[in-house]
This record gives structure tokens, C-alpha cells and sequence, in this order.
């Protein structure tokens, strides 16, 4: 495992440390833990993102075929 020096505001680092006092757990733990979490939540805003993306795209597609249904079944009807 890679070793890696971070400095935080005093302020963050009472946080980390009450929280890990009350988990029970090392501050490194701690640490891996929230940067999995925040690798986590990027991952599925990027999942997202391209998901809505494809989305509009499909529903473009959908409308126009819908509209050629339309038109399809207003030319049957005489």
C-alpha cells in the first residue's frame, strides 16, 4: 500500500477524529473509506449523466417515430 502525506485545516481534522473515536476505526481507515465513497459518488454522476444523455437521444428517436405512426394511422383512416 502506498503511503501518502495530506494536510488538512485543523477544523476537518477535530471532525475526522471524533468521528473515528465514535466508529471506532483509525483515521487512515476513515480516510480510504470517504475517498471509496467519494470515487463512488462520481462514478454514478458519471453513470448519470451518460444515461441521461442517451436517454434524450432515444426520446428523440421515439418521438419522431411516434409521429410517423401518427401520421401513418391518419392516412388509413380515409
Amino acid at each position: 500500500m502506498t503511503v501518502i502525506t495530506l494536510r488538512l485545516p485543523e477544523k476537518l481534522l477535530h471532525q475526522v477524529d471524533k468521528q473515528t473515536k465514535n466508529l471506532h476505526i483509525s483515521r487512515a481507515e476513515y480516510i480510504r473509506t470517504a475517498i471509496e465513497k467519494m470515487n463512488s459518488a462520481i462514478a454514478a454522476e458519471a453513470q448519470n449523466q451518460r444515461l441521461q444523455k442517451i436517454s434524450l437521444k432515444v426520446r428523440k428517436e421515439s418521438l419522431k417515430v411516434n409521429k410517423e405512426f401518427d401520421e401513418i394511422e391518419d392516412d388509413s383512416e380515409y
